[in-house]
């Protein structure tokens, strides 16, 4: 750990202490671009995924003051949902675009939407909670005929699928250091050469005026190597699917009335929801805890939160599955063993939460009631 130790210079400084460490920012900043097959100079270091996030809004739409729309869709992260909600109370209009049952948006709805007066289209590369991909690039097409500036939300996707920024439509694009193996508390912007970029963090001369304040110099070392070894696995992702698949198929035959929520054939490697039907997520999460067993329901950074998935009631998904719906994430750390046990363990989980379950089948008076207000919310 020797820049928590040894190197702590700022790296901003003209003398040699400071000097060491701007070279270590220097190789970070090179790593996470070859990552991204990027220009180290379109990248941007930040805190993490929402400052990447609220900094890519905010300077697309202050690059363009006479443009006061924004598009993106209904399944976003908090960090870019919330951000545009604020925004409509600031005289913005935003649209949010539907997605089907599998979460997979309409290009048509999406071509429709955006007009000459659209001052950004962000968009997420693949879904958080589902794994669904999005057809970035598409989106990105339109965008640009249509003269608006494109930002995606890679958080999930990078390290997981192969990107190509010298080849693709995206202006900007946001990752978070925690989701490929770096620290919590890191996260990059990449910011393609010629877009109008002004700063959300306004301070110093820091990544060259684009982010004030002192560099986090472990988390982007960090990040950097995390971005290098990333690349290097990036063909380890297949196992990450088998094992995943494995998972999936494990599952389903050996609990009834459970299904896969999402696009089977396009999403990330490593990402399963599955609805686990006539029980509540919570309840199969605390289980699960108790035997080491780690998975989640709806977003981490939602988690306190007893409302039902944002992204699975757009998707209109029945009460039922709904609410029994849990997310398992694998990594290239993930061994032939932990998922042997998941598979052991879930049937007499789910088996013995459905037995103290007050419904158990859509024929339920209580789950039909639940139905007709879930409905109603969505109108």
């Amino acid at each position: 750990m020797p820049y928590l130790t040894q190197y702590y210079g700022n790296p901003s400084s003209m003398h040699s202490f400071g000097g060491q460490v701007g070279k270590a920012v220097k190789e970070a900043r090179e790593q996470v671009a070859a990552l991204l097959n990027a220009d180290p100079a379109e990248i941007v270091f930040t805190s993490c995924g929402t400052e990447g996030n609220n900094a890519a809004i905010r300077a697309a739409i202050a690059s363009q003051p006479n443009k006061k729309q924004i598009v993106t869709t209904q399944v976003e992260h908090p960090a870019v949902l919330n951000v545009c909600k604020t925004l409509e109370k600031q005289g913005y209009s935003v649209t949010y675009l539907s997605v089907d049952r599998q979460g997979r948006l309409d290009l048509d709805e999406v071509d429709a939407a955006i007009t000459g007066g659209t001052a950004l289209v962000s968009i997420m590369y693949a879904n958080n909670e589902t794994g669904t991909i999005f057809p970035v690039e598409q989106i990105g097409a339109i965008a640009k005929e249509k003269g608006a500036i494109f930002h995606v939300d890679a958080v999930q996707a990078v390290g997981k699928v192969p990107l190509n920024m010298k080849n693709s439509t995206i202006d900007m694009l946001t990752l978070s250091g925690h989701k490929l193996h770096a620290p919590k508390g890191i996260g990059a912007l990449y910011v393609r050469k010629g877009v109008r970029f002004r700063p959300y963090l306004i301070g110093g001369h820091q990544e060259r005026g684009r982010r004030g304040g002192t560099e986090n110099v472990p988390g982007l070392v960090a990040l950097g190597k995390a971005c290098e070894l990333a690349l290097h696995h990036i063909g380890d992702v297949k196992k990450e699917k088998a094992l995943r698949d494995r998972l999936e198929k494990g599952l389903l035959a050996a609990i009834p009335d459970t299904e896969i929520n999402g696009y089977p054939k396009e999403r990330l490697p490593n990402t399963t929801n599955i609805g686990f039907k006539y029980i509540e997520g919570e309840a199969i999460l605390l289980s699960l805890n108790q035997h080491g067993i780690c998975a989640s329901s709806g977003s981490a950074c939602t988690s306190g939160s007893l409302e039902p998935s944002h992204v699975l009631r757009a998707m209109g998904l029945p009460y039922s599955v709904l609410h029994g719906s849990i997310r398992f994430s694998l990594s290239r750390y993930t061994t032939d063993a932990e998922v042997d046990q998941v598979l052991a363990i879930m049937p007499e989980v789910v088996e013995r939460l459905r037995a103290m379950s007050p419904f158990n089948s859509d024929a339920a008076s209580w789950l039909q009631e639940h139905e007709k207000n879930l409905a109603s919310a969505n109108r």
